[in-house]
């Protein structure tokens, strides 16, 4: 089988793109850095260096593949963050459809149900609703929850403020996913291609509140008091603008925050019951310690 992926080589792609092809399958992945290339082709893939936002491009790399495994990557400095990403949607729809290729898997994220109120992924909502618009094309929305790799961005807080916090309360329970098990969810659905019409499916790992959270990553960094604090919406967006996020981002981010504080962004995983994958918090504050050591 040929699949293409875009994602580059992150959290996902890596280890999506090994087991396909330790599989057997042929992997093209698209990167906008040239100096991937090498990377890419060290993994036994064939690297594919473009812009997402570049529809024949797109259309060129699709062509011929038996399905993909379509995302859409941060941007550092949108002006509106939300349309960005449902033209990046229609971008992929566009090329898809002009490709010919029938078999779609589409990283999405938990609470995109929402079409708006929920910062960047309400952006994802939109470019679901711009690859449903495809017919004749069997696509699956994969819909995780919180990233482990997301609670990273806390270390310099931890580290020059002692403390861990978001804008939501210390008994909010958080909905996370490892990228590992994200990436064979992909995998399952890719090799399978069992999928039909257009559907969504809910990847979790672990469900804990944010003072559980702090518990277990402070447990892992030897400090067992490590407190949680939730942030006021104008504290945390100040906070955000201040180490650096522009303001767009730090905006969207507040927005997520509130949207997770009242439960809405996890209201329709609640509808549908999931299995949790394998890696549980615990596992992945181990990741946590490595990274705050160094």
């Amino acid at each position: 089988m040929k699949y293409t992926l875009i994602g580059s080589l992150g959290h996902i792609n890596t280890p999506l793109a090994k087991q396909l092809i330790a599989a057997g399958h042929t992997v093209t992945i698209v990167s906008s850095n040239p100096d991937r290339t090498s990377q890419i082709a060290a993994l036994g893939a064939k690297a594919a260096i473009g812009s997402i936002e570049d529809i024949p491009f797109l259309t060129k790399v699709f062509t011929g593949a038996d399905a993909l495994y379509t995302m859409i990557p941060p941007n550092n400095n949108p002006t509106d963050w939300n349309r960005w990403i449902q033209g990046i949607g229609r971008n992929f729809a566009t090329a898809i459809k002009a490709s010919g290729v029938k078999k779609v898997v589409n990283l999405s994220s938990i609470g995109a149900h929402m079409p708006k109120g929920c910062g960047p992924v309400s952006g994802l909502y939109g470019a679901e609703q711009e690859l449903n618009t495809l017919e004749g094309v069997d696509l699956i929305h994969l819909r995780p929850g919180y990233f482990y790799t997301n609670l990273l961005h806390s270390i310099d807080m931890i580290k020059h403020a002692g403390i861990f916090g978001n804008n939501f309360g210390a008994d909010t329970t958080v909905i996370m996913t490892h990228p590992r098990d994200i990436a064979a969810v992909a995998a399952e659905e890719l090799t399978g291609l069992t999928f039909t019409g257009k559907s969504y499916r809910y990847i979790a790992s672990d469900e804990r509140t944010s003072a559980q959270i702090a518990a277990a990553l402070g447990a892992a960094i030897g400090n067992p008091n490590l407190p949680y604090v939730a942030f006021s919406d104008e504290d945390y967006f100040n906070g955000a603008v201040k180490a650096g996020l522009p303001a767009e981002i730090a905006r969207n981010y507040t927005e997520m925050g509130d949207a997770i504080r009242s439960g809405e962004m996890f209201a329709d995983y609640r509808l549908h019951k999931v299995a949790l994958g394998p890696t549980k918090l615990t596992d992945f504050a181990k990741e946590f310690a490595a990274a705050y050591a160094h």
